[in-house]
């Protein structure tokens, strides 16, 4: 499935009539489904509706909407719902539940918030509970997966067998998760963005990549430089430096079920909907009907 991530969408589903324009847009442009957001299909405070905006990636009042109806009249799916860590663990059942009413088949956990990635502690409390929780939802049909951003490549030391070792902590969640109830929905702008190299991390997940968030990374500026040094931000498909037609192919060799754009900011005409626009163009020829 070729999907849009909801945060792209943020104040273009302010109201019922502008979400309904938005969502048949992106249904026009080739996309076959929208990945949710608890915070955004759910009223959400306004520190988050804060600290989002502040991340460049502001999320609208789409929590007052009925997601439900706009989706099925607009044709599009829900390969997976973001949820974290938190409201999965206040409440697992309903976080099954929502899960289900949206015929859905993934929970995403997006990352952890005020965590020491590079803490051997903290981050064996987060498998166990990766583990357990992931066991719970695998029991109702529901797979957990975790998605990354660029906190996970800082590294760790720890002891393995009395000697010690040090790895990423991405690393780290990969060997001491249980993959029978915990796999991953990789994101691979935020590795490149840390220096990592995004298709051999993707050939370490193997098959354990359920999901697949797509972007690419470059520059807008055009013309002379003030220096040699520019800055890089997300683009849209194939308008970057990102090898995106090896990551595609090896995606497809991995069965991956969606793969899902994420333009985080810097959009094309400022314009998340002209953003999404343009990139449809590699993901309606990369990636079959």
């Amino acid at each position: 499935m070729r999907a849009v991530q909801q945060i792209m969408l943020g104040t273009m589903t302010g109201n019922e009539a502008a979400a309904r324009q938005t969502l048949t847009a992106i249904r026009a442009a080739g996309y076959e489904g929208i990945e949710l957001n608890g915070f955004m299909i759910r009223r959400s405070s306004f520190l988050v509706r804060a600290l989002t905006r502040m991340a460049g990636m502001p999320t609208g009042r789409g929590g007052k909407l009925d997601w439900h109806s706009l989706l099925q009249e607009a044709d599009l799916r829900v390969p997976a719902i973001h949820e974290d860590l938190g409201t999965i663990s206040r409440d697992p059942n309903a976080v099954t539940e929502e899960a289900k009413s949206f015929s859905t088949g993934y929970v995403v956990i997006t990352g952890m918030y005020r965590f020491d990635y590079s803490d051997e502690a903290a981050l064996q409390n987060l498998c166990k509970d990766l583990n357990h929780y992931g066991k719970i939802l695998a029991g109702e049909g529901i797979g957990l997966l975790y998605h990354n951003h660029n906190a996970e490549f800082r590294k760790v030391r720890y002891r393995d067998a009395g000697e010690e070792s040090q790895v990423t902590a991405y690393d780290y969640i990969l060997q001491h998760t249980d993959p029978a109830v915990v796999n991953f929905e990789l994101d691979t702008y935020w590795p490149t963005e840390a220096g990592v190299n995004a298709l051999a991390l993707m050939e370490k997940v193997g098959r354990r990549m359920k999901l697949w968030h797509i972007n690419d990374r470059g520059t807008r500026i055009t013309g002379p430089s003030m220096t040699p040094i520019v800055q890089s931000d997300a683009m849209e498909l194939g308008y970057g430096n990102m090898d995106l037609e090896s990551l595609s192919a090896r995606a497809k060799e991995l069965s991956v079920s969606s793969v899902i754009l994420e333009t985080h900011r810097n959009f094309v005409d400022h314009s998340p909907i002209r953003s999404i626009e343009k990139s449809a163009a590699f993901m309606n020829t990369h990636f079959e009907r």
